[in-house]
């Protein structure tokens, strides 16, 4: 899972089809569960970009997206974002909502 920050952000987004970023903060002891789930299906997965971004760091880009609570994950279809999930999910419905998110996009 590659780790974003305001330099790489727009370039990762724009340059893959598909990308699911965990937005996270060290205090947020939901958010490293979140982490080791997706890390799980992302080695399971394939046309599908994962990343990870410190809002704490990047508190612009976490703005402009208005990620007002942790954790939340944003997929994201040629840039744009697709699909918002705020909170701990289980493996399932994170993969559920994955797939669902690619099936209407690319097949």
């Amino acid at each position: 899972m590659i780790e974003l920050d305001n330099r790489n952000f727009h370039d990762f987004i724009k340059k893959n089809k598909m990308v699911v970023i965990d937005f996270w903060a060290p205090w947020c002891k939901p958010c490293f569960t979140v982490e080791k789930i997706l890390k799980e299906i992302e080695k399971n997965i394939e046309g599908v970009s994962f990343a990870k971004m410190n809002t704490d760091e990047n508190i612009e880009i976490a703005r402009s997206l208005n990620i007002l609570s942790l954790p939340t994950v944003l997929i994201f279809i040629n840039g744009e974002v697709e699909k918002r999930i705020i909170g701990s999910k289980t493996k399932d419905e994170f993969l559920d909502e994955i797939e669902e998110v690619y099936q209407s996009n690319f097949l």
